[in-house]
């Protein structure tokens, strides 16, 4: 079982949280803490207090931070945490905060993404840790407007056809633009009154095993990256010299 010290979690709407995440880290008895902006919450001091660090999804683009401000503050906070190769996880607008923080391009992409799609590993996302032992296609939940450059120094691991950049790694930050964390609860929730309702459950249903086993597997290959870094780092102060 990995155990590791303490693990944040971002939110930006209370109706994206972290779902089959969220079990995973409890069914691990890992340290969690949560940060929820539509709470008014606000992000601690230092990221690197922590092992590791996730943040999700949200129906607002990281070019709002007029209306939303914690936006600016997070991508200083993520820019922190890949600075100091704390392992960090983001999610669809958590993955767009991550581009940015890495300096790359978002905006607009061609067309909207909403509902089950296939995502292909590439070459390189086959030799990632994070994909190991998941199948080179995966079904993924999708429901963006925006989408964001491959940034400069990354590793390209997956690919679409309506959108081309699904997911990224630069250094110890993974960003996916799909979402692997999706319950049926949440489905239920964010569809709620809407017509297609209905059919987005039923891909549900027809893959809810395959999709919660992947995922799963997903989480446990990012927080073995977090043991790895520990290890690394046993030894060493705070300040990262050698003992």
């Amino acid at each position: 079982m990995i155990v590791v010290k303490k693990t944040l979690i971002i939110t930006h709407i209370n109706s994206e949280g972290p779902g089959t995440l969220g079990d995973f880290l409890i069914s691990q008895n890992i340290n969690v803490e949560r940060v929820n902006f539509s709470q008014g919450e606000v992000l601690p001091k230092d990221p690197l207090e922590y092992d590791a660090i996730i943040t999700m999804g949200g129906p607002m683009s990281v070019h709002d931070e007029d209306r939303y401000p914690f936006l600016s503050e997070e991508i200083g906070f993520l820019r922190k945490a890949i600075e100091g190769d704390v392992p960090l996880l983001g999610i669809c607008l958590g993955a767009q905060l991550i581009a940015r923080a890495c300096d790359a391009w978002v905006g607009k992409a061609n067309k909207q993404e909403l509902g089950w799609k296939d995502v292909f590993i590439t070459e390189d996302g086959k030799k990632d840790m994070l994909f190991q032992g998941i199948s080179d296609v995966m079904r993924v939940f999708q429901w963006h407007e925006d989408t964001f450059d491959i940034p400069q120094g990354s590793t390209f691991l997956a690919t679409g056809w309506d959108c081309e950049n699904q997911a990224f790694r630069y250094r110890n930050a993974f960003a996916l633009q799909f979402h692997v964390e999706v319950t049926r609860e949440m489905l239920c929730q964010w569809f709620e009154g809407s017509p297609e309702l209905g059919t987005i459950l039923q891909g549900y249903e027809e893959i809810e095993t395959d999709l919660i086993t992947r995922a799963k597997t997903l989480y446990s290959n990012f927080m073995w990256l977090s043991d790895i870094r520990k290890s690394a780092w046993a030894g060493h102060d705070e300040h990262g010299r050698k003992g």
